[in-house]
């Protein structure tokens, strides 16, 4: 058995919250150690968006100017039917009143500039890669935290955090008769198309047709809108009796895509050939989870997807796997007890991202319930579910 350097505070999981929480901790005077399975940390994935109370908190810790270098600060979401009519529009980000931005950015470009942050702040060997973590155990001082497949690798620690994403290990450890994940019979594709144009390079669509299949999509790189481009994120959401909305995630098939959205004809924007030319296509199920009554026990709790996996209807996930972080560093900074502070932590974001889970559920329901109708005036619904969403997360 090999004993790895002790650290008073472990988060598992080098994805945005865990790096986010890191360098929170950092900015309070506490030092953390991160454990990622994988052996090389790569700028994966696709578009995300950072919601502004996020933006915020990520300036405050100082990478406020990488991220406005990086990022697009969208200024609008435009709702379209599948013929490109526009429905309703919405202002977002400082053109709605915000302080901050609303910012849209590659997800493996935000997890290196965290990366990085992390890296340079704590030192280099505060992020361990290759540390696959398969559970832990508890004494009434300390959590030993074990990793490998025959746990023959052990960090001791004060605390432990499972940053550790939608298939936690942390969490089927604390919670080990949790039913699987939650799916739906939507199958969801992601993709990255660079374009020539599109719209005014800040704005986000939301479209629909009347079969109730849907598409999002919205710039997201600074540096294409730089060289006179456009970085296209898109996510296309498709009605599914078959049951593939819930294979894991992975390579997508064009073939399997195109069908759902052969009609769609913008006018301004050739939808097929959109698709067509995507640089690497992923397939994702729609999942989450029912929210937990609570999420961790004496001197281990988690965060982040770990916590409260939530549809992307909304795209909040990033966003509250950052306050996640930001706030549990200032429970942990505020005092000796790291027991009573995780679970202050809990008090304040499980009751936050518990409504959110429900309110993403709820937004599904009514986005899919205007299938149909899409060719008359549902500007006034549309107003009303997306006043309600927004009340719901912009208490939390």
């Amino acid at each position: 058995m090999t004993r790895a350097a002790p650290a008073d505070i472990v988060i598992v999981g080098a994805g945005i919250g865990g790096l986010t929480t890191a360098l929170a901790l950092h900015a309070r005077g506490l030092h953390a150690t991160v454990l990622e399975s994988a052996p090389v940390i790569r700028p994966l994935g696709v578009g995300i968006n950072i919601q502004p109370v996020a933006v915020a908190e990520l300036t405050g810790l100082g990478l406020g100017d990488a991220m406005a270098a990086t990022a697009i600060a969208t200024r609008e979401h435009r709702y379209l039917n599948s013929g490109g009519a526009t429905l309703w529009t919405e202002e977002r980000g400082v053109a709605a009143g915000h302080v901050a931005p609303q910012y849209a950015i590659h997800r493996g470009e935000l997890q290196m500039m965290l990366l990085e942050a992390v890296r340079e702040r704590l030192g280099a060997d505060a992020v361990r890669t290759g540390v696959d973590v398969r559970g832990y155990q508890q004494s009434d001082d300390g959590v030993r935290v074990l990793a490998g497949p025959g746990a023959e690798t052990t960090v001791e620690a004060g605390v432990l955090i499972g940053a550790d994403g939608l298939h936690s290990a942390v969490r089927a450890r604390l919670h080990p008769d949790e039913p699987p994940l939650r799916t739906t019979a939507v199958r969801m594709w992601r993709g990255l198309t660079e374009l020539p144009e599109f719209i005014d390079g800040r704005t986000m669509i939301i479209a629909a047709d009347d079969r109730g299949n849907r598409m999002v999509a919205y710039p997201c790189s600074r540096r294409h809108a730089e060289r006179g481009t456009v970085l296209l994120n898109w996510v296309a959401l498709a009605a599914d009796a078959t049951g593939s909305g819930s294979s894991p995630a992975g390579p997508g098939r064009l073939d399997d895509l195109l069908p759902h959205f052969a009609d769609w004809d913008f006018g301004w924007l050739d939808i097929r050939a959109t698709l067509s030319t995507a640089t690497g296509i992923l397939h994702y199920p729609m999942v989450d989870r029912d929210p937990l009554p609570s999420w961790g026990e004496h001197r281990v709790t988690l965060l982040g997807d770990a916590a409260h996996p939530m549809y992307p209807i909304g795209a909040h996930g990033a966003s509250q796997a950052v306050l996640d972080g930001v706030t549990l560093a200032g429970e942990l900074a505020a005092g000796d007890d790291a027991v009573a502070a995780l679970r202050r932590y809990e008090e304040d974001r499980l009751p936050a991202t518990t409504a959110i889970v429900h309110a993403n559920r709820t937004m599904d329901r009514s986005e899919r319930s205007l299938a149909g109708r899409l060719d008359g005036d549902v500007s006034t619904e549309l107003r009303a579910i997306t006043r309600d969403y927004r009340e719901t997360v912009e208490r939390r």
